[in-house]
C-alpha cells in the first residue's frame, strides 16, 4: 500500500517567512516546546498550539509493533485533537507535532509502525533526532530514509542536530526544518558541540552558502527560556515547559527546576546521569544536561559507580527523590513560575517583541517607518569602517 497521506498539504507558493508558511496558525515570533519524553502530553502540546505556538508531544523510540510508546502515542494524539475542537473534524490536520528517537534498534520498523499511526492521526509535523550511534556516519543512510518516507507521505519534517555537518546531512535528506541544539540545553544531546549563540549563526551561514537556492528553516533550541533568547526563524524551549501545568513531570523534577540557580553551574552534561539511570537507548556519542544533584556530586568526589548505584537504589527504595536525576537546561535558573503552557507561549512571545520594538528606537532618526532596518545598519557599518 502506498503510504500518501490525503489530507496533508502543503502551500503551492511558499512566502517568507516559511515557517509561517508551513504552519499558518503560528504567530510571531514562533515558540516551540520540544518533544520531551514523559513530559511533553497532548494537552501540553495542544495548549502551546492554541496559543499560536507550535506544540510538539514525545512519540518516543521504541518502534517495536504493539509497543507501550506507540499505543501512548495514538492516545496522546487523539487527545490533542480533542483539546484544539478537532474530534470531529477527524480530515483535519491536527496543528502540533511529534518527536521521535531514532537510535533504538527498532528505528529501522519505523516506517512499518509509526508511520501509519502518523497518517491515520495526522499531526502536521515530525521531528527526527539521534539516528544511531553516528549521525554523522552510519546513522545518515537511517535518518535519510525515514524522512524520504515522511516527505513522501506529505509531513514537514524536522530534524534536531548538535553540528554544522549534521545540520548538512539533515538538509541532503530533505529535512525542511534544522532545529540547531546548543549544549546549552537539557536533556540529550551532542556530547561535543557548541552553545547556541554560535551554533545558530553557523549553520545559518552554511544554509545561506551551500543551499541558496532552498527554503530551510532554522530554529534554535539549547538554554531559551524567555523572550530575550538568541533570534532563528524559532525558538524551542524544553526546560520552561517542564513546570507548566499540562506537563506530566513528578513532583520532586518540578521542585528541582525552581530551586535551581545560576543554571552554568548548577547543571552539568555527563553520560553518568544515564547510567545511573540505567538508560541503555544512548550511544556514547550522546550524554545529557541535568541539574546537579546528590548522585552526580558523590560521582565527582570519587565514590565508585556500584557504591554510587546502590545509594541510588536504596534512596528510591525509601521513596526519596533527592538522588534522581532532572534533566534541566542552562537558563533553568530563570525558570519559577508554575503557569498554563498557552501563557508562557503569550509571555514569552510579548517579551521578545517588547525587546525587538526597544532594539527599533535606537533606528536613526531618517529611517523611514516600515523600511528594513538592515540595509541602514550595513551602511552605517560600512561608513563607520571607511
Amino acid at each position: 500500500m502506498d503510504k500518501i497521506n490525503p489530507f496533508r498539504h502543503k502551500p503551492q507558493t511558499i512566502l517568507r517567512p516559511l515557517l509561517s508558511a508551513l504552519f499558518p496558525t503560528t504567530l510571531q515570533p514562533l515558540l516551540i516546546s520540544a518533544p520531551m519524553l514523559g513530559i511533553s502530553t497532548g494537552r501540553l502540546a495542544a495548549a502551546v498550539s492554541s496559543a499560536g505556538g507550535l506544540g510538539f508531544l514525545a512519540g518516543g523510540y521504541d518502534f517495536t509493533p504493539g509497543s507501550p510508546q506507540l499505543s501512548s502515542l495514538s492516545a496522546e494524539l487523539t487527545a490533542a485533537r480533542a483539546a484544539l475542537d478537532l474530534a470531529d473534524r477527524p480530515l483535519t490536520p491536527v496543528p502540533v507535532g511529534v518527536g521521535f528517537i531514532l537510535c533504538h534498534p527498532s528505528a529501522s520498523r519505523f516506517e512499518e509502525t509509526a508511520l501509519p499511526l502518523l497518517i491515520e492521526h495526522s499531526p502536521q509535523a515530525v521531528w527526527l533526532f539521534a539516528p544511531g550511534p553516528d549521525p554523522e556516519g552510519s546513522g545518515a543512510e537511517l535518518q535519510g530514509g525515514i524522512v524520504g518516507a515522511l516527505k513522501h507521505a506529505g509531513f514537514t519534517v524536522f530534524v534536531q542536530v548538535g553540528s554544522v555537518s549534521a545540520a548538512r546531512r539533515a538538509v541532503v535528506d530533505g529535512a525542511d526544518v534544522v532545529v540547531a541544539q546548543g549544549i546549552d540545553a537539557g536533556g540529550h544531546q551532542f556530547a561535543r558541540g557548541a552553545g547556541v549563540v554560535s551554533l545558530v549563526p553557523e549553520v545559518r551561514s552554511m544554509l545561506d552558502e551551500e543551499f541558496a537556492g532552498r527554503e530551510v528553516g532554522l530554529v534554535a533550541a539549547g538554554g531559551i527560556v524567555d523572550g530575550r533568547a538568541l533570534g532563528a526563524e524559532g525558538a524551542v524551549m524544553g526546560t520552561r515547559f517542564v513546570l507548566c501545568q499540562e506537563s506530566q513531570a513528578p513532583e520532586y523534577r518540578r521542585k528541582a527546576i525552581i530551586g535551581a540557580v545560576d543554571g552554568g553551574v548548577s547543571t552539568v552534561k555527563s553520560t553518568f546521569h544515564d547510567d545511573i539511570l540505567g538508560t541503555k537507548v544512548w550511544p556514547e556519542f550522546y550524554d545529557g544536561r541535568a541539574i546537579v544533584g546528590q548522585s552526580y556530586q558523590d560521582h565527582a568526589s570519587g565514590v565508585s559507580f556500584e557504591d554510587n548505584l546502590q545509594r541510588f537504589n536504596a534512596a528510591k527504595e525509601a521513596g526519596d527523590d533527592s538522588r534522581m536525576v532532572t534533566w534541566a537546561g542552562t537558563g533553568v535558573g530563570l525558570v519559577k513560575k508554575d503557569i498554563p503552557a498557552a501563557d508562557i507561549v503569550r509571555e514569552v512571545r510579548e517579551e521578545a517583541i517588547k525587546r525587538i520594538q526597544h532594539l527599533q528606537s535606537f533606528v536613526p532618526h531618517e529611517k523611514q517607518k516600515g523600511d528594513s532596518i538592515l540595509p541602514l545598519l550595513r551602511k552605517r557599518s560600512k561608513d563607520h569602517v571607511a
